[in-house]
C-alpha cells in the first residue's frame, strides 16, 4: 500500500515513474484482487492464470496513467487489473459451448426423470433417457466437469445492455463471495435441494465445498477413483441445478 503521498513512491529522483518499484509494490494488490475474484468462480478456475492476467492489468495501468486525471494510482489501477481479468474470463466463457450444453441436457434429464419417477433417478435411468450405454453417459460426466451452479447466461439481464453475473459480483471489490446465496429462501432451497441427493453424492458435495477436499482426498476416503468422483459430482450438480431452476 502506498503511503500517504503516494506520489512519493512513484517517481524516480529525476522525476520519472518507477515502474519496477511499483510493479513490486502493487503485487499484493494483484493478488488480492485475484483472491478475491476466484471465491466466485468454478474451481476450473485458476488462481495463477488470474494473477498473471492480473499483472498484465497492473502493467497497463502503469503505461496509461496520469497524475494530472485527479485520480489516485491504486484506484486506477485496481480498475485496469480487474478489467483485465473480467476480460480474459469473458473469453475464455469457463466450459465450452460443447460442454455446457451437455451438461444442461443432462440437467434436463434430471428434471424429467424426477417428475416422472417422483425421486431422484439412479444413473442407469439417466444414461436410458439420454439414450446412450451407462459407461458413455459416466464419460460424459467426466468430460462436462460439472462445476457450476450458476452459468452467466443464468444471471445476466434481459438485454445485451444490462449488468451481466461477471460485473455484479466479480467485479465487486466489495462483494460477499457468498452473495449470489444471501436470500434466505434461495439458501433454504439450496439445503433442502443437497439433503435430497443421494447418499454418496451427499457426502461428496458436503467434503467438496464444506470441508474443502479436493476430487483425490474425497477419492481416497470413499475408496474409488478420482474420476469417479468427478463424475459423482457433475451429476450432483446437474441434479441441484435441476430443483434449483425455478430460484
Amino acid at each position: 500500500m502506498l503511503a500517504a503521498n503516494p506520489s512519493l513512491k512513484m517517481y524516480t529522483q529525476r522525476g520519472q515513474l518507477d515502474r519496477d518499484a511499483l510493479i513490486r509494490q502493487y503485487v499484493p494488490l494483484v493478488r488480492r484482487l485475484a483472491h478475491h475474484m476466484i471465491a466466485k468462480l468454478p474451481p476450473n478456475v485458476e488462481l495463477d492464470d488470474l494473477i498473471q492476467v492480473g499483472m498484465i492489468g497492473l502493467a497497463d495501468a502503469l503505461s496509461r496513467y496520469e497524475a494530472s486525471q485527479g485520480v489516485q494510482f491504486e484506484t486506477f489501477a485496481t480498475q485496469r487489473i480487474r478489467g483485465a481479468m473480467l476480460d480474459e474470463l469473458r473469453d475464455g466463457d469457463w466450459l465450452s459451448r460443447g460442454s455446457r450444453k451437455s451438461q444442461k441436457q443432462i440437467e434436463q434429464a434430471v428434471r424429467k426423470l424426477e417428475h416422472r419417477l417422483g425421486r431422484s433417478p439412479v444413473e442407469s435411468e439417466i444414461a436410458a433417457e439420454l439414450d446412450m450405454p451407462l459407461a458413455e453417459y459416466q464419460s460424459l460426466l467426466g468430460r462436462v466437469r460439472g462445476t457450476q451452479l450458476v452459468y452467466l447466461e443464468d444471471m445476466g439481464g434481459r438485454d445485451e445492455d444490462d449488468e451481466g453475473f461477471l460485473d455484479r459480483h466479480a467485479a465487486d471489490a466489495e462483494a460477499d463471495p457468498m452473495s449470489v446465496l444471501k436470500d434466505h429462501r434461495l439458501r433454504q432451497a439450496l439445503v433442502t435441494a443437497i439433503e435430497t441427493l443421494p447418499e454418496r453424492e451427499k457426502y461428496i458435495m458436503g467434503m467438496y465445498y464444506e470441508q474443502d477436499m479436493n476430487l483425490k482426498e474425497i477419492a481416497a476416503v470413499l475408496g474409488v477413483t478420482e474420476s469417479r468422483v468427478c463424475q459423482l459430482h457433475s451429476q450432483s450438480i446437474a441434479r441441484l441445478r435441476a430443483k434449483m431452476r425455478g430460484h
